[in-house]
């Protein structure tokens, strides 16, 4: 391409460049590719998707809960769980956790005996899921799954391994690669998987949880994210803290969000911990929380009144010495939403519901189009609506990324047990996907396609890929960037982050394919130590993940 015909290409973009990044637009998609599409991968995978996991061999294990009821999937080879404490059948023949292959669309059943309901999960820095909690006969069982080349992996369990009680509690995984797990229903305390002691003593008392709490316990799932310090935000009702859980001592707290209305459950806002680049002199760690449903939200939906969802979203940049919320307005009001980083930095919010609040048939007026939140964008224009999937996803839906860029979306059971007639939301087992916008075929042209990288990415050390790029490469629309696989349920998203990689420098070395150097995560407080999603961003495009351990 001679220079002149260069420039005129790069004034067709459109070019919009704000913090020096680029939106390929030289000619626009279709409406479908401008807003996404939507794709159903399944009618039916037996259960309904109430927690996700993503697992680095491009697995995606999902589970709801065993006292639903009888599943549509069975358990294999004859398999039956016998529990005499399940409340709704003490022999069960049926699966309620499936095991989905991303690559080849396929699933199969997994064998889980205690009640996972409203349980939480992280994955260790090895690679194995760790799946915390649950219901009944489940709240003090610790889980765990690690994958395998075979068929054969399922779960193992280790009965009243935790000290308490752990039903809607939250987890995250902390720099030593260990996992903090904090509060529950009425529990306000935390204690870490690998436990430190069994007995009492590896409890610690928060009362900022049991200051929290009110009668509907708007605190339960807290919004807990690992800051680049070290110490934990958490985020509980209307009001947050920093945490040192080394010493257990809360060194502050954060002003109220604005409004004074909760954000956790049954209110069911959803939250972010915004990217963190390691590009920027220090690193900026921004909280953002979105949604929720009025004060009296619960109360008023159990009386089958169902108020208006809350439709604001506060940011909270914690490194300011002095930090105060800034407030945006979503296009549409969002309570039950899932909030997800893309790997272009951009938020999605998707799921959930415009009136009413978490709980059995507590949620109205579906919200079937998700936003994309752009932070490059001005405040007034950041928001904009994506495409309507044709399914609704209220109570117990999730939604997880995967590496090859696109959103897995499924679940949706406001019902006590498994109920598909006569009601106007009917349970739903089946799976879908999201492709977001940057996965439209007329990006081809600016998309990077990886070819060689480290499998292991050290602290602080220089890190060679290789990528092609089809035409228009540019250096100054580059970025290299890392995200968590996230455990999600009940409109949060535990232990997502992302990291911004330091960019060295790039060189071509053949015709439309580069080498680009990038420097290790500085601290596993900024990236604990464990297997990432690495993307390579070229003019917001970004290239299919692949999984590299950061240790």
């Amino acid at each position: 391409m001679s220079t002149g015909n260069m420039i005129t290409f790069f004034l067709t973009l459109v070019s919009y460049i704000v913090y020096n990044t680029l939106v390929f637009c030289q000619t626009l998609p279709p409406s479908t590719g401008r807003q996404g599409e939507w794709h159903l991968l399944h009618a039916s995978i037996g259960i309904s998707a109430m927690h996700m996991q993503v697992l680095h061999d491009n697995k995606l294990i999902m589970f709801d809960r065993t006292d639903f009821g009888q599943s549509n999937l069975s358990l294999p080879n004859g398999l039956c769980r016998y529990d005499s404490q399940d409340t709704a059948l003490e022999i069960d023949c049926t699966a309620h956790s499936v095991l989905y292959d991303i690559d080849t669309n396929t699933f199969r059943p997994l064998m889980v005996q205690t009640d996972t309901w409203c349980s939480s999960g992280a994955v260790l820095p090895n690679g194995t899921f760790i799946q915390i909690g649950g219901f009944n006969d489940g709240d003090h069982v610790v889980r765990s799954f690690t994958p395998c080349i075979d068929e054969y992996c399922d779960w193992i369990e280790f009965p009243n391994y935790l000290i308490e009680r752990r039903w809607y509690a939250s987890n995250q995984i902390l720099p030593n690669g260990r996992i903090i797990i904090v509060g529950g229903r009425r529990q306000f305390n935390y204690e870490f998987y690998p436990q430190m002691y069994s007995s009492s003593l590896g409890l610690f008392r928060l009362s900022f949880l049991a200051e929290t709490s009110d009668q509907s316990e708007n605190n339960l799932y807290p919004f807990l994210h690992l800051l680049p310090d070290g110490n934990l935000f958490v985020f509980a009702n209307t009001r947050s803290i920093l945490l040192d859980y080394n010493n257990n001592r809360v060194l502050k707290e954060y002003p109220r969000i604005p409004g004074n209305d909760p954000r956790n459950y049954p209110s069911s806002g959803s939250s972010v911990l915004l990217p963190l680049d390691e590009n920027l002199p220090n690193v900026v760690a921004e909280i953002m929380v979105c949604g929720g449903a009025p004060q009296d939200g619960f109360s008023r939906a159990a009386h089958g009144s169902y108020g208006q969802a809350l439709s604001t979203c506060g940011r909270l940049n914690v490194s300011d010495e002095n930090p105060t919320w800034v407030m945006e307005d979503m296009p549409i009001a969002r309570v039950m939403g899932d909030m997800l980083l893309l790997p272009t930095g951009d938020v999605l919010i998707i799921n959930g519901a415009r009136q009413g609040t978490a709980g059995w048939e507590k949620g109205h007026a579906p919200v079937r189009a998700p936003v994309l939140y752009r932070l490059s964008q001005p405040p007034n224009g950041r928001f904009s609506f994506m495409a309507t999937s044709p399914k609704p996803r209220l109570y117990h839906s999730s939604a997880v990324l995967v590496p090859d860029g696109r959103v897995i979306v499924g679940g949706s059971n406001p019902h006590m047990y498994y109920n598909f007639t006569g009601i106007e939301f009917p349970t739903d087992l089946s799976l879908e996907a999201f492709s977001p916008p940057y996965l439209a075929e007329q990006y081809g042209v600016v998309r990077p396609r990886i070819l060689t990288q480290n499998e292991v990415l050290g602290y602080g050390e220089f890190s060679a890929l290789v990528f092609t790029v089809p035409e228009y490469f540019s250096i100054k629309f580059l970025s290299v960037r890392l995200i968590a696989p996230s455990f999600t349920t009940h409109s949060f998203s535990m232990n997502q982050r992302m990291v911004v990689l330091k960019l060295i420098g790039a060189t071509r070395v053949a015709p439309n394919t580069f080498e680009v150097t990038v420097r290790g995560p500085s601290t596993a407080e900024i990236a604990p130590q464990g297997y990432y999603m690495l993307f390579v961003v070229h003019a917001e495009i970004p290239s299919s993940g692949v999984w590299v351990k950061v240790q």
